[in-house]
């Protein structure tokens, strides 16, 4: 198969390339490098460039031939989003449209779409399925949302068939140790957490100790890189196989609280990790679970790793090579 990876220089679409390159695929990733890292992309072809750039989407579309395109493109800071919609707006919606419109142009009929469980908003349940009411309170959720509704018009009307994966977080690292998370500036809990055991940072913060768990702080739902590679990857299977358009809620299934995490962390580096408590953050809820029954039972899909301390130990030996190297 070919296939076009757009943002496939950055932490999932990295890994996603990976997957595809042992799979056999013939990949061509596509990034701008705004937040990918060139070096990260270790099977097939890179280009580098915008996928606002609608000459070189026809360029490559019509050279490539492909037979689906994965998007993970996105501009991905919720706290950013808030601050600068018009950047998100601009980048996550307006751009997509222009890839999905040099598709359809291309005659190029499958996409797989990196979309969020920020689409939902508040939860209004322990463990939120699709059917959950979607009300998302940032403009990067808005976005990704639009995006979301704007696959179901494009399949009503070209006939392009799509699938959109919903992250809870995003985890952990190549077990080969070839790739890991290297966001500048870095926003998810688990490097924070490593980087304090290395000493690149001097402490974790957690905001809120107060909340309705079972220890007081935030609950949320870990899935592992290599396991949402795996969805993907029977996504397009799906798709190939000649399925509709459909959308899917990635995550374990079992949460673990930011106090887990820490000392799961503990136990896996043998280090101390310094804590500074802080006030609760404005829009946190306690408990953010996926039920992912849906992506089991349609697409097959199990995640592999989905204990906390292979989470931690795979993120573990990444930031330790990363540590060494900086």
């Amino acid at each position: 198969m070919k296939i076009l990876v757009v943002g496939g220089a950055g932490y999932i679409g990295s890994h996603m390339v990976k997957h595809l390159g042992l799979a056999g695929c013939a990949v061509t990733t596509l990034d701008n490098l705004s937040g990918g890292h060139a070096d990260a992309v270790l099977h097939g072809t890179f280009v580098q460039g915008d996928i606002a750039d609608r000459a070189l989407l026809d360029r490559l579309l019509a050279e490539g031939r492909f037979d689906a395109v994965m998007h993970f493109a996105s501009f991905i800071q919720v706290g950013e989003s808030v601050v600068a919609p018009a950047k998100y707006y601009q980048n996550n919606v307006v751009n997509t449209l222009n890839l999905l419109d040099a598709m359809v142009a291309a005659g190029v009929k499958r996409f797989i779409f990196s979309s969020t469980a920020a689409i939902f908003g508040e939860p209004q349940s322990d463990t939120i399925d699709e059917q959950h009411r979607q009300q998302p309170i940032n403009p990067y959720g808005r976005t990704k949302l639009m995006v979301e509704q704007a696959l179901a018009d494009y399949d009503r009307a070209y006939g392009l068939k799509s699938v959109c994966l919903r992250y809870f977080n995003a985890a952990g690292a190549d077990p080969a140790g070839e790739l890991g998370e290297r966001h500048d500036p870095e926003t998810h809990l688990i490097p924070l957490v490593l980087q304090a055991a290395s000493g690149r940072r001097s402490h974790i913060s957690v905001f809120g100790r107060d909340y309705d768990t079972p220890d007081g702080t935030c609950i949320r739902d870990y899935v592992h890189i290599n396991d949402l590679c795996q969805a993907h990857w029977l996504a397009l299977q799906s798709l190939m196989g000649g399925a509709g358009s459909q959308a899917y809620n990635l995550g374990n299934g079992s949460g673990f609280s930011v106090q887990e995490v820490i000392d799961t962390a503990r136990q896996v580096t043998g280090r101390e990790i310094p804590v500074v408590y802080a006030e609760r953050r404005a829009g946190d809820p306690a408990r953010l679970v996926a039920d992912s029954r849906a992506a089991t039972s349609q697409l097959g899909w199990k995640p592999q790793f989905a204990a906390l301390e292979t989470l931690i130990e795979h993120a573990w030996a990444w930031e330790q090579k990363r540590a060494v190297q900086l």
